[in-house]
């Protein structure tokens, strides 16, 4: 056993107690912890009021969602445009122009055309 004697048991409490009067003179008071302290609960604070504001928006916008969708689903379908047929006397008209370059020019750098300084 390790304390046996009553002089080891007060040997063990004077040095508990000096100890304990040693960390007592050696802290720093709690300024700093309780600065700190205040400083996240207010970080916490803003943190906490963004995050329900942002829940906020999110449900307004789901239910806007919501609304809008069931209007659509409530809504006539739109009938396709008619379609016009092409001329029966002319099969083989051109429909649309070609976007393709003539044969024997060379492109340019992107393309321009008019760029200033290039022969050719």
């Amino acid at each position: 056993m390790l304390f046996t004697t009553p002089t080891q048991w007060l040997a063990l409490a004077i040095a508990l107690i000096a100890g304990w009067l040693f960390g007592l003179a050696s802290h720093p008071g709690g300024r700093k912890w309780k600065q700190r302290y205040a400083e996240e609960r207010d970080v916490h604070g803003r943190t906490r009021k963004d995050y329900d504001t942002r829940l906020a928006e999110r449900d307004a916008r789901v239910v806007e969602l919501e609304r809008e969708n069931a209007r659509l689903l409530s809504a006539a379908p739109v009938a396709a445009p008619a379609v016009a047929v092409p001329n029966a006397a002319a099969p083989h008209a051109p429909i649309a122009q070609s976007a393709a370059r003539p044969a024997g020019t060379r492109a340019r750098w992107f393309d321009w055309n008019n760029r200033i300084g290039t022969n050719g």
